[in-house]
């Protein structure tokens, strides 16, 4: 076992950097295409945020029951059966955290090459993600001071980016009031559309879950980080969309993906905007690092227990699963050459929350089934903050289905080959038996 473990701070940042990443910086031109109101954009906002809050409060009481690595895999296998943890664990190898880091790389390189029309796109994209992953192949400590170091750059680059923001003079005008336009995006199919990009940019919110095991203090550390993280989170976000919407015009943003290079460039002039536009680009990093961190211990969970997939358990002498952390960079490589931007944030949300819908269902199964499983840590006002987090998930899944069937089936697909893989490696094999 490593000597080094996880202190709360890095457990929050972990939850910071999976969060913020490329969909604050990216949905925003997307959602204004349908919503023309300031008020229903940041409700948007608020909403996601509650739901990110009222899933990470669930996870925080499964956690503290559960409390190894591997994020749904681990509890789904235990609340559930072991075929259904095994689905989650592949498809947070081969969604929730390789499309993400493909996404984020993409992102990066899209900023970077507006200012640089020179640099190679696909190359620089490449690039960050292997030279991310060798640093996290090597040692759990240095990783962790790199993650630390570039979350707390983030946060401290984006609260600036606010602060100036809220002082900038706009020539348009914008109102908080919600009138009539307000309501009537909110109860439209494309509020429920936008809030499919949201619920990506708030994707991570679970993301210490994944390296529990390693965690200081776990039953104390994991709630706290799940849910200040996501807290924190919530409160930048809305005032970072805030700023994007203060500082440009709405007509300006529609169907843009750099929308911080645009407000930048508002902001600061011409080349402090081009400046800002490449501190984005390297915030990013922190991302595409949090999940490099997360995801493979997923894998390497997976690989403990499942006899086929023994060779994700491998680690090195400072108990570093490098197989595991290569392996999912090189999906994340493959993707990053053969997606396109909007079909995989669909993509990814629909097959997550498929995954996280049943994980927060199982606080229901916890306290009916494991009630004789200590839980130092409880769900607040349960039963109603797992209904919310459920209702308005299935929300969204049910809109998905309906307006983007083509992600959906790919989502369905990538599920029922997980299910082949299952009974093709190991069909005899089980988690460890519940307690």
């Amino acid at each position: 076992m490593s000597q080094h473990k996880i202190g709360f701070n890095t457990a929050v940042s972990v939850v910071i950097a999976n969060m913020i990443g490329t969909g604050v910086f990216t949905s925003l031109g997307f959602q204004v295409m349908g919503m023309s109101s300031v008020f229903s954009i940041l409700l948007l906002w608020v909403l996601g945020g509650v739901i990110a809050l009222c899933g990470a409060l669930s996870y925080g009481e499964i956690g503290s029951a559960f409390p190894e690595s591997g994020g749904e895999y681990n509890y789904l296998s235990k609340l559930y059966h072991p075929a259904l943890g095994f689905l989650s664990g592949w498809v947070s190898v081969t969604v929730g955290f390789a499309a993400p880091i493909a996404a984020a790389s993409v992102a990066l390189s899209k900023y970077v090459t507006k200012i640089y029309p020179s640099v190679n796109g696909l190359v620089l994209s490449s690039s960050v993600i292997v030279i991310i992953t060798i640093i996290h192949s090597i040692n759990l400590k240095a990783g962790s001071l790199f993650q630390r170091a570039f979350t707390w750059i983030k946060v401290i680059c984006i609260v600036m980016f606010i602060g100036f923001g809220l002082f900038y003079i706009p020539d348009h005008t914008i109102s908080l009031s919600p009138g009539p336009d307000a309501w009537h995006d909110v109860f439209s199919s494309a509020f429920a559309g936008s809030l499919i990009y949201v619920t990506y940019a708030y994707s991570g919110w679970n993301a210490a879950a994944y390296i529990s095991g390693e965690i200081k203090n776990v039953n104390r550390n994991l709630p706290r980080a799940l849910f200040l993280g996501t807290l924190a989170v919530m409160i930048i976000y809305t005032l970072l969309n805030y700023v994007f919407l203060y500082t440009v015009p709405i007509s300006e943003l529609k169907g843009v993906l750099e929308v911080g290079y645009l407000s930048a460039g508002k902001i600061f002039g011409a080349q402090v905007g081009q400046f800002m536009s490449l501190v984005i680009a390297v915030l990013l990093i922190s991302t595409i690092s949090a999940m490099i961190l997360a995801g493979p211990r997923v894998m390497q969970s997976m690989g403990t227990n499942i006899k086929g997939l023994r060779f994700f358990a491998i680690a090195n002498k400072n108990n570093v699963p490098y197989v595991a952390i290569i392996f999912q960079s090189l999906i994340a490589l493959m993707l990053v050459t053969t997606s396109s931007f909007e079909s995989l944030i669909t993509y990814v949300s629909f097959t997550l929350n498929l995954f996280t819908f049943l994980t927060v269902m199982g606080v229901f199964v916890l306290r009916i089934k494991f009630k004789h499983i200590p839980t130092p840590y409880k769900t607040p006002l349960y039963p109603v903050t797992p209904i919310i987090f459920l209702v308005i998930i299935s929300w969204i899944l049910f809109h998905i289905i309906n307006e983007r069937p083509v992600e959906s089936i790919y989502g369905l697909v990538t599920v029922l080959v997980g299910f082949a893989i299952y009974f093709v490696t190991n069909r005899k094999a089980v988690v460890k038996e519940n307690p």
